[in-house]
């Protein structure tokens, strides 16, 4: 394209990641804990025998598989870590223990439908729908049977990916040679007249959403994809329903669904959910910067951050062509009413999606019950026949809550399905300074949640899902990212992944910290051992940091029985988790873009991946990533001999001035330019089960 360089700038949101603050002057998590602890010394950093009970063994609910009335000792448990574990890296490739190997599949870009086009910085946006997305997150392996989402073949399924958002320097020719920086964007045109390519942001649209295509394992280990009819794109354009509580609402009203039951694509997908009737769930996380309102929904920038003024994350409502599918990104008041306009596109995001994966005509379902936030993910407890449907999920920002949602109906495999989302309790959790904590509910009428307060409905408390569940008096944690739950015992844990604007005065970090660069663990057993129940006992499963190499205090590391961390162990950020079949724990890491191998985070390298061991707590590096990415996604085959994981925006660092004079930091996973977001598979050589 050929433009007058004084009509082009550039439009940088930096990498549009950053989650909001919650400033509400609820109890922060942090002050619950130094009231339980009831001294400073765990702040400054001196955790004796007296702070043991916070990390772990104080929680009786937790890690017991069952009673007995014998006095003989339990058996000593099989050890769940075998492999050796793997030093810290900056190298630019996976590393992975001795013993085992990996190899790539389904990297952005890799036709999987359609006309099949070959991977080119030249694609357009209509070969990008027919192309695996970009920068890869949450995913699963459904069995080919399409019975159980954890039983069945271990050689030939459907693999089912997120992509977050995009890199768009990595995406356009002419962005080549550009001072970009990892998230920015060039607008065309006059200051008040500014455009951009329209094909530019179909291809970035569509290189947004889901990804679902068979593989088959190979003789060599090594896995393919193929060609099938279920093979699907799920992007940013793609027609959804609305169902639950807010569907049909005036909230929802919009000039391409007057009746509120209908939007188009899906935002910034992070975690996702398994439900345990075989359907995949996609979460929305920062979608709020997608949109600008021109201040006419106040509420929406206050809670969620949703821009009262300037352009969208990618400027995407500054499509040349100005067709609907773009416009709406600008939700400014332009109508007489609300159908006639986009002031609600908003609400039509932030939620937990629902797709039948086997299904490719299936209309994915936005389950308005689960709240609306900056959904992380969803994770199911382990279903038990006639009994509810319970699911947990984090909203990823500093301050925010942690969440759980309870069905009215009984779980029955043979009847079970997707509406069992649309009918039941939110609840929002406390956490007390004795260990134990509450599940609040985010019902219309109680608590707080009426007309007199400014609530009309339960739609209205689950747009507004933050500010409800501020007013009940949650406790504000230090964005919680994903959680998982032990499939032995029912035990919870979520990561929070880290809050450096707290302040030491404020003693306010879902830490135990001020300034809590590195995050932490935590983890809770509902009452009784049931799933549903409406309190639990909490305490703390990792303080994540290094050994005492950055001489600050806050930094430190700790394991659930309160040591110090060994450099086998030292992280940052923890973020993705999974808690497979034996109860083995997977931690991953995501120190941000500006701030990895730098600083306190120069001890971590890159980021990378451990194993954990729930019973001793002990915990090993399995695994570091090339240049400039992040760790996430990971799920086995049923029969745990193969491991799926996800390397997201390698070469993400690369500076602005880098990218222009031809310089990119990564070139995973071809050795190639651009580098490219990738599934990886890893198997022990030996064929043995991943992590012995």
């Amino acid at each position: 394209m050929s433009v007058d360089s004084k009509q082009v700038t550039l439009l940088d949101h930096g990498d549009g990641d950053e989650p909001q603050i919650n400033m509400a002057p609820n109890p922060t998590f942090a002050a619950v804990l130094q009231a339980r602890l009831g001294r400073r010394e765990l702040v400054k950093g001196s955790m004796g025998a007296a702070a043991l009970g916070f990390l772990g063994t104080s929680l009786t609910g937790c890690l017991s598989s069952g009673s007995s009335s014998s006095s003989d000792p339990a058996p000593a448990p099989a050890a769940l870590i075998g492999f050796n574990a793997v030093s810290s890296s900056e190298a630019d490739d996976i590393i992975v223990p001795e013993g085992y190997s990996y190899h790539v599949l389904g990297a952005w870009g890799e036709p999987i439908l359609g006309s099949m086009p070959a991977f080119s910085v030249n694609n357009t946006g209509a070969d990008q729908a027919q192309q695996i997305g970009s920068h890869h997150d949450g995913m699963h392996f459904f069995p080919i049977e399409g019975e159980s989402p954890y039983e069945g073949s271990s050689e030939d399924g459907l693999l089912v990916v997120n992509h977050e958002y995009v890199e768009p320097r990595f995406m356009h020719q002419d962005s080549i040679g550009q001072p970009l920086n990892s998230g920015a964007v060039r607008l065309y045109g006059a200051e008040n007249d500014q455009y951009r390519p329209t094909d530019e942001v179909l291809k970035e649209m569509n290189a947004h959403g889901i990804s679902v295509y068979r593989i088959r394992k190979q003789i060599n280990n090594e896995w393919q994809i193929q060609q099938d009819s279920r093979n699907r794109r799920i992007t940013a354009l793609t027609p959804m329903e609305i169902q639950g509580p807010v569907r049909g609402s005036a909230f929802v009203q919009t000039l391409y669904s007057p009746n509120g039951t209908m939007t188009r694509g899906t935002l910034n997908n992070c975690a996702h959910g398994v439900t345990p009737w075989n359907t995949y769930m996609f979460s929305e996380e920062n979608w709020a910067g997608y949109f600008v309102n021109g201040g006419s929904n106040s509420r929406d920038t206050a809670q969620y951050g949703v821009r009262a003024s300037g352009r969208g994350r990618y400027g995407w409502e500054l499509a040349q062509s100005g067709e609907d599918q773009y416009i709406r990104f600008d939700a400014s008041i332009k109508a007489d009413d609300a159908t006639g306009d986009y002031r609600n596109e908003p609400h039509c995001f932030g939620w937990m999606v629902e797709v039948d994966p086997f299904d490719p005509d299936s209309v994915p379902k936005k389950r308005t019950a689960l709240g609306r936030f900056a959904h992380e993910g969803v994770v199911f407890a382990p279903a038990v026949e006639g009994q509810p449907v319970v699911c947990y999920s984090g909203d990823d920002a500093r301050y925010q809550y942690i969440y759980k949602y309870v069905s009215h109906d009984n779980y029955f495999a043979s009847t079970a399905n997707g509406s069992l989302l649309d009918n039941g309790i939110l609840y929002v959790a406390k956490f007390n300074a004795d260990g134990t904590g509450e599940w609040l509910p985010l019902v219309y009428g109680q608590n707080g949640l009426t007309p007199a307060n400014g609530y009309t409905s339960q739609a209205d408390v689950l747009i507004n899902t933050r500010d409800a569940a501020t007013l009940v008096g949650a406790t504000r944690m230090d964005r919680p990212e994903w959680g998982a739950v032990d499939p032995n015992n029912g035990d919870v844990y979520f990561a929070l992944t880290n809050n450096t604007s707290r302040t030491e005065a404020e003693i306010d970090e879902a830490n135990p910290r001020a300034s809590n660069s590195h995050g932490q663990i935590v983890r809770w057993a509902e009452a009784n051992n049931e799933q549903a129940a409406v309190s639990f006992e909490w305490d703390l499963f990792l303080l994540a940091g290094d050994g005492g190499e950055s001489g600050n205090a806050n930094f430190i590391g700790r394991d659930m029985n309160g040591n110090v961390l060994t450099e086998d162990a030292y992280m940052s950020s923890p973020d993705g988790l999974w808690i497979d079949k034996d109860s083995r724990i997977w931690i991953q890491t995501d120190v941000g873009e500006g701030s990895q191998n730098r600083n306190q985070f120069a001890i971590m390298g890159n980021n990378c991946m451990f194993a954990a061991n729930p019973e001793t707590g002990e915990i090993r590096r399995f695994l570091t990533g090339p240049i400039g990415q992040e760790i996430t996604g990971c799920i086995t085959t049923p029969d745990q001999r193969t491991l799926f994981i996800n390397v997201q925006h390698p070469g993400a660092t690369t500076a602005a001035d880098e990218w222009a004079n031809g310089t990119v930091r990564s070139t995973w996973p071809f050795g190639t330019n651009p580098p490219r977001s990738a599934t990886v598979v890893i198997w022990k050589d030996d064929g043995g089960v991943i992590g012995t």
